[in-house]
């Protein structure tokens, strides 16, 4: 299995990463391009992928995306971009202009739900079959995987953009072009970077009365996950939380506070956690999604 590469691609709103690896989840190569326009992004993985395939082969290739996407293999848009708000993103078939030239198995899924399956594979939720892995950064994203497995129904998981109790006294509006004040548009770095009017929300400093409201929303959403599916434990990433690490823990007492002991939660060891695998999380998300496609199972 070691000598199995999986290619994959991970499209973010900021940035995509396309990555080679084997089955061990060590990285053979790597290749980062800015999120521009659809043709000019997808077509340098194009040339990456192209520049793999000849020098390497791989077994399939996995694609995690921002999203909203379609997951449905049945409709005429699978593998899309539906109705993103980045400008020129709406309705780009994403995954199998990528897919095409390569005569090898494809899955797709979001960035987030990769990432979620990477944990599970080699991070942090390794051994569990339910848990959640949240990344708060340019958006929140929910990977919610229940059973084994990710989410699935109308759509995939957006728990980023549920609308939660707000903290007492605090009535900013919210920058969600969608709902305003859900999730997203309380704690996302863009949200932050409207309402402290600033381009660098890591040097907000940690007193800030803002940060208890983003603590708050995000205890909030957390809230409605343990009693929708009851995770064993909750995995984040993100710049934002990268950027403010106390985030974590103000976000766990509230989380306490808000189910009042009618769920306990596995004590010892944080209920919210930093991602295992950190920054590799989201790259190592369509390689681990490629593995469970040939079936393989997770290394030891």
């Amino acid at each position: 299995m070691k000598d199995l590469l999986i290619a994959g691609v991970e499209l973010g709103g900021t940035k995509c990463i396309a990555t080679l690896a084997n089955g061990r989840g060590e990285i053979v190569d790597q290749a980062q391009f800015p999120t521009t326009t659809p043709d000019e992004t997808l077509g340098a993985l194009e040339i990456c992928l192209h520049r793999w395939w000849n020098g390497h082969r791989f077994a399939a290739l996995g694609i995690a995306s921002f999203g909203p996407v379609d997951l449905n293999p049945q409709s005429p848009s699978f593998g899309f971009i539906t109705s993103t708000p980045k400008p020129g993103w709406c309705d780009v078939d994403v995954a199998r202009r990528l897919a095409a030239p390569f005569p090898v198995p494809m899955t797709f899924d979001t960035d987030v739900n990769g990432a979620a399956i990477a944990e599970g594979c080699w991070g942090g939720a390794r051994g569990l079959s339910d848990y959640a892995y949240v990344t708060v950064g340019t958006g929140v994203g929910v990977g919610l995987i229940v059973n084994g497995h990710p989410t699935r129904g109308l759509g995939h998981c957006e728990l980023g953009h549920v609308r939660v109790p707000r903290l007492r006294g605090d009535d900013w509006p919210g920058s969600c072009p969608y709902h305003g004040d859900c999730v997203e548009g309380l704690a996302a770095g863009p949200a932050l970077k409207a309402r402290k009017q600033t381009e660098h929300v890591s040097a907000v400093p940690a007193e800030d009365p803002m940060w208890e409201s983003v603590s708050y929303a995000l205890a909030q959403m957390c809230h409605v996950m343990v009693l929708a599916s009851g995770p064993h434990r909750i995995l984040f990433g993100g710049g934002v939380i990268k950027g403010q690490p106390h985030l974590l823990s103000r976000t766990e007492a509230m989380l306490r506070d808000s189910l009042a002991g009618y769920v306990t939660l596995a004590g010892g060891k944080p209920f919210l956690q930093l991602a295992g695998l950190g920054d590799r999380a989201g790259p190592l998300g369509p390689i681990a999604m490629g593995l469970s496609l040939l079936g393989i199972p997770e290394p030891a």
